[in-house]
């Protein structure tokens, strides 16, 4: 009899989300391992490659074994790059649980998910994401690197409707990166460009997981 496929995880663990629209929110979890972009500001080069095989099943029994202790509604599946393995059994089985789940991918894959929340964060030097997320992205997550330009941030912001948060991140919270993110959103601002925010990474602000 054939083994279940199995995922390559680096770890499970409860939290709260630290970036985006949902900052603050209680979340447990889920990072793969593998990233096909290994980009040289990544926070979790850690979880390029490793990680441990599990099935859909075990990982479904592990987040049941945190929720006891810390019942989440939601599950955050990053990485890594997430979508580079095929989650879809996983999230339907969160789904059938009950559960919410929220993405964050560089959009480079696209799988057709029962994913509740996309966190699209395009990465240098094209940007490029799959076209599918001009619709389904419920943010748009740029860090602001030494090389991010106002030019990209306004030909992105034309790439999804209005109402989809275009939010400026800065590199880990160093300075230069704040400094540079306010510049970006005052030209924004000038510009006339619509729903461009500034964010942070509260976990690193808090000092949590």
């Amino acid at each position: 009899m054939p083994l279940p496929p199995t995922l390559k995880i680096i770890e499970i663990f409860a939290s709260v989300q630290g970036e985006g629209t949902r900052r603050g929110e209680p979340m447990v979890f889920v990072r793969l391992a593998g990233c096909n972009l290994k980009c040289k500001f990544c926070d979790t080069k850690y979880a390029w490659q490793g990680g441990r095989s599990l099935s859909s099943a075990e990982v479904l029994e592990k987040i049941g074994a945190i929720r006891r202790r810390f019942p989440a509604d939601w599950v955050c599946l990053t990485g890594g790059e997430p979508l580079r393995q095929d989650v879809r059994e996983l999230v339907s089985l969160l789904k059938k649980k009950g559960l919410r789940v929220q993405v964050e991918t560089n959009g480079t894959f696209y799988r057709p998910l029962a994913a509740d929340w996309y966190t699209l964060s395009p990465k240098p030097g094209k940007y490029f994401f799959q076209p599918a997320y001009r619709k389904k992205a419920k943010e748009v997550k740029l860090v602001v690197t030494r090389q991010l330009e106002f030019r990209t941030v306004q030909k992105l912001r034309k790439e999804f409707p209005q109402q989809t948060p275009l939010l400026l991140q800065p590199q880990s919270n160093r300075r230069w990166s704040i400094e540079r993110s306010l510049k970006l959103l005052k030209q924004s601002l000038s510009a006339g460009l619509p729903n461009v925010r500034l964010s942070a990474q509260l976990h690193k602000i808090f000092k949590f997981r």
